[in-house]
């Protein structure tokens, strides 16, 4: 069959894609490495998370950021909206915290021409394109709720009346994995709003050095933006026209069901430690973030290796660990692990296995 076909959702083919786009590939990988070359001039190392965070930035998600105090995830957020040319705000979330306060009210102000008092919108800080929730889990429910409704409507509702947010919109909310008292911890069925939930660790000796060195002395780094949001926009649609393999979704589709208790084929390891599998976002997520890293490695095509390096950071936060693991010291990336040294990678072995047939029969 011709590489110029169409397939059956109307996605052109890799070639096609090669041929159209070529240009808009090369301006993706360009504007990556330049956006890694800016950050390096703030940020000493993370080029992992740097790189989830651009993944998620062009497929239109949202990412949780987990990690100790003092690890830059504050600076490294701002410092990546300049470099995209987007507006930046910082929400400190407090138990206090109202959702007028980051929404945004409407007050009563006199109109000086005709002395008739109206109502007037004043935007909150979430009004903005990239917006660090910092420390998400210590505001009440009520203010969480609030956030979500922005993540996944693109809006806020003040009142009667829905305000539509700009585009592109992007939130990166932060935890502490260390302090749980006084918060309220995210609900499962709104972490799995996010796409990715990114790990920040602790800095190597080489790099800690030179952080050491750098925030210690008189240096002042300029950075100079490198994409517009207009640009970011057209970007984020190149990914959405990225085609995908059957045997690439089929291979999402093994790693995601293979989390779910009580389906057929379900390996063993996964029934003595989970107690809650992920659902159909997961596999949504695995394959758009797949796109976008195929062209972020200058690549017009998505392969398992795209795929099994987002499982982490898309699983890790929608599979609940039992007792049982915690008690052995398993955690959700030991099992993500775990199912991927299991799971055939090459084409035509997952159709061949008898316990993945049950799996997708089921």
């Amino acid at each position: 069959m011709s590489e110029h076909h169409q397939t059956a959702n109307g996605s052109r083919s890799t070639e096609d894609l090669a041929e159209n786009d070529l240009q808009s590939i090369g301006k993706l990988r360009d504007g990556f490495n330049e956006i890694k070359k800016q950050l390096a001039r703030v940020i000493v190392g993370q080029d992992q998370v740097i790189e989830e965070l651009l993944i998620a930035l062009f497929s239109r998600g949202h990412c949780i950021l987990e990690g100790v105090p003092g690890l830059a995830k504050t600076l490294m957020i701002s410092t990546l909206a300049k470099c995209l040319s987007l507006n930046f705000s910082r929400i400190q979330f407090t138990p206090d915290l109202m959702p007028a306060d980051i929404t945004g009210t409407e007050i009563i102000e006199e109109n000086r021409s005709t002395g008739a008092r109206e109502f007037k919108f004043l935007s909150g800080p979430l009004f903005a394109n990239v917006i660090l929730a910092d420390e998400i889990n210590r505001t009440p429910p009520k203010t969480q709720a609030a956030l979500l409704e922005a993540m996944q409507e693109r809006q806020v509702t003040v009142g009667r009346v829905r305000h539509k947010l700009d585009d592109p919109f992007f939130v990166l909310a932060t935890q502490n994995p260390i302090e749980q008292e006084g918060t309220y911890p995210l609900p499962e069925a709104q972490q799995d709003r996010f796409m990715f939930k990114v790990f920040v660790k602790y800095p190597s000796f080489t790099e800690e050095f030179e952080i050491a060195r750098r925030t210690t002395a008189l240096l002042v780094e300029e950075i100079t933006s490198v994409l517009s949001g207009d640009q970011i926009l057209d970007l984020q649609r190149l990914v959405r026209r990225v085609p995908v393999t059957d045997h690439v979704i089929h291979y999402t589709l093994a790693l995601v069901r293979q989390t779910r208790l009580g389906e057929p084929g379900v390996p063993k390891f996964v029934r003595d430690w989970l107690s809650w599998g992920a659902g159909p976002r997961a596999v949504q997520y695995l394959i758009l973030g797949g796109k976008a890293r195929a062209l972020l490695n200058g690549r017009s095509h998505v392969q398992t290796e795209d795929i099994q390096a987002l499982a982490y950071p898309v699983l890790r936060h929608r599979i609940l660990t039992n007792f049982t693991a915690a008690s052995e010291g398993i955690t959700t990336d030991t099992v993500i692990k775990k199912l991927i040294d299991e799971t055939p990678s090459r084409e035509g072995e997952l159709t061949r296995d008898e316990r993945f047939k049950k799996i997708f029969a089921s």
